[in-house]
């Protein structure tokens, strides 16, 4: 009897995380693998609120989160933790998904051990390589070498071929967001209580419609930040409106943040939501402010418009399809963009229901599919 191949997921991030659970759960589901997992905790309560929820443990915890640690320094460490995994685990194949320092240490670990790299969300690329930053090159340096590059879209799929990645190794899976979205929202249903701690500021802006608001992004750090602090606060003036805005951990967004919206009567600064939850706030949102990857996917899933605060996307898909716009940093484009889905009622209507070009719940299975094929 042939042994079944050993699968080695390896994630980091909050994200990831939710983008990986649904995987995590079809592979161990399923008797032609041997399932394992590694976490390098890139983030730490982020990721472990996500964990708990999908009720994944994982077999290594490299536990790398350090304040302040730069990125040559989390890279190091990345690369030398997972290494040593490897070495113990000796896995068949090593799955990482999109483009945090985690999945290049991950992937670049595996290479130098010719261990096959399976990259789940492949493909996507802003062209610009300090927007998002040091993302945009994370996922390049991975796109060189893995030896199955899962697609989201037919766009991430067209990225990778144009830049000479062997086709046989490109396939269109859609996104696991998707996948992992349906799954925290049909066990919301089941039970209401795992998403009841928005309940009070549900009653506390009653009649208001929200705008729910998340961003972090290292590009956006400095003037950035302020410009959208700046934004939120004049926005926020509406009395017809309310700003959800579930703060990063990191310090660089939290002071700014702190020092310009503390106090106001319509913007709550809460902390980082764990996963049902987030869902919960996309659902209630009226639109999203953003500069996260993810959300870019999630909310039109929902229904939900996205103002994109960034000046490139490596999701330009939702751009193309209507479901997101890119308004940049600037406060007066971010308050005229936003102004003008809460008042025209049929600028809103086309974002809100326009098609979402992400996927459609299936992605973890065509992945397993390909592995169990490869």
């Amino acid at each position: 009897m042939t042994a079944r191949p050993k699968i080695l997921t390896v994630f980091g991030t909050r994200p990831e995380a939710i983008k990986l659970f649904p995987l995590v759960h079809a592979l161990e589901a399923d008797d032609r693998f041997e399932s394992r997992v590694c976490v390098s905790a890139q983030h730490r309560g982020m990721l472990d609120q996500v964990l708990s929820i999908a009720g994944v443990t994982p077999d290594h915890d490299l536990d790398l989160m350090t304040p302040g640690q730069s990125l040559d320094e989390l890279t190091a460490r990345a690369l030398t933790g997972i290494g040593k995994v490897l070495d113990e685990e000796r896995p068949d194949w090593v799955v990482v998904q999109g483009d945090t320092t985690t999945v290049m240490a991950g992937a670049l670990a595996a290479y130098y051990r010719q261990i096959r790299v399976c990259h789940v969300e492949a493909g996507l690329r802003s062209g610009n390589i300090y927007h998002p930053w040091p993302e945009e090159v994370n996922r390049r340096v991975v796109g060189t070498f893995a030896a199955l590059h899962c697609a989201p879209t037919e766009t991430s799929a067209a990225a990778l071929l144009k830049e000479n990645v062997d086709a046989a190794t490109v396939h269109v899976t859609g996104n696991t967001v998707i996948d992992a979205l349906k799954w925290v929202t049909q066990r919301i249903e089941k039970q209401p209580e795992l998403a009841s701690g928005l309940a009070e500021l549900e009653a506390r802006f009653a009649g208001k419609r929200i705008i729910g608001m998340t961003t972090h992004r290292r590009e956006n750090f400095g003037d950035g930040m302020k410009n959208i602090a700046d934004a939120v606060k004049r926005i926020a003036s509406r009395g017809d409106v309310a700003v959800i805005f579930p703060v990063h951990l990191n310090p660089n967004v939290r002071a700014v943040m702190n020092e310009q919206l503390a106090g106001l009567d319509n913007v709550a600064l809460i902390e980082p939501l764990d996963y049902p939850h987030f869902a919960r706030l996309l659902d209630l949102s009226t639109l999203m402010l953003t500069d996260s990857g993810g959300v870019q996917e999630e909310a039109p899933a929902l229904g939900k418009p996205v103002l994109v605060m960034r000046e490139t996307t490596e999701r330009p898909e939702g751009v193309e399809a209507g479901t997101a716009k890119l308004v940049g940093t600037d406060a007066d484009t971010i308050v005229a963009e936003t102004t003008r889905l809460l008042d025209d009622d049929d600028a809103y209507a086309a974002m809100a229901r326009a098609h979402n070009p992400f996927g459609d719940g299936r992605s973890s299975q065509r992945i397993c599919d390909l592995l169990a094929e490869a």
